[in-house]
C-alpha cells in the first residue's frame, strides 16, 4: 500500500483545515519512518494531534450547524479511539499494531477529506465561516437553514 503523500489535489482551499490536514499528513510519515525505538512517541504525536484537529472540525460543525454534523462527528470518534488503542497496545510492547495503523489510517484520511471534510469545507464557504478568526459572516443564513429543516419536519 502507498503512503499518503501532501499534495494540492488534498487541499480543501481552506488554510486552517488545510494547515491542519498536512500537519497530519507530516506526522503520519513520521511515524511510518520511525524506529522501533521511537515508533510510539511519534504515533502519541499524530494521536495528540488528531485529536485536536477533530476536536477543532466538531466545534465548527457545531457553531455552523452543519447538517451531517452527528456522522462526521461519530466517525472522528471512532477513529480517534481506535488510534488511542493502538497507542495503548504499542506502549506495551505490540509495534506491529501501530505499524499496521499507520499503514491503513492514510487511506482512510485521503477518503474522509475527498467526502466528509470536503463538505465541511464547502458548508464552511457557504455559510461565511472562517476558521481561523471563529466569524461568522453570514450567520442568518444558518437561521434560515434551520428554519427550512424544520418545515421539512413538520
Amino acid at each position: 500500500m502507498s503512503r499518503l503523500q501532501w499534495s494540492d489535489g488534498l487541499s480543501l482551499d481552506m488554510p486552517g483545515m488545510d494547515d491542519e490536514h498536512k500537519t497530519l499528513v507530516t506526522l503520519l510519515d513520521l511515524a511510518h519512518e520511525a524506529p522501533d525505538p521511537v515508533l510510539t512517541s511519534r504515533w502519541r504525536d499524530l494521536v495528540q494531534h488528531t485529536a485536536r484537529v477533530f476536536e477543532r472540525e466538531d466545534r465548527w460543525m457545531h457553531m455552523t450547524k452543519f447538517s451531517s454534523d452527528h456522522i462526521h462527528s461519530t466517525q472522528h470518534k471512532v477513529v480517534l479511539k481506535v488510534m488511542q488503542e493502538g497507542l495503548r497496545v504499542g506502549e506495551s510492547g505490540n509495534l506491529a499494531l501501530i505499524r499496521n495503523m499507520a499503514a491503513e489510517l492514510g487511506q482512510w484520511f485521503a477518503n474522509h477529506r475527498q467526502s466528509m471534510d470536503a463538505a465541511l469545507a464547502l458548508h464552511l464557504r457557504r455559510v461565511g465561516y472562517d476558521p481561523a478568526t471563529g466569524v461568522l459572516s453570514m450567520p442568518d443564513d444558518i437561521a434560515l437553514e434551520d428554519c427550512a429543516r424544520s418545515s421539512i419536519q413538520a
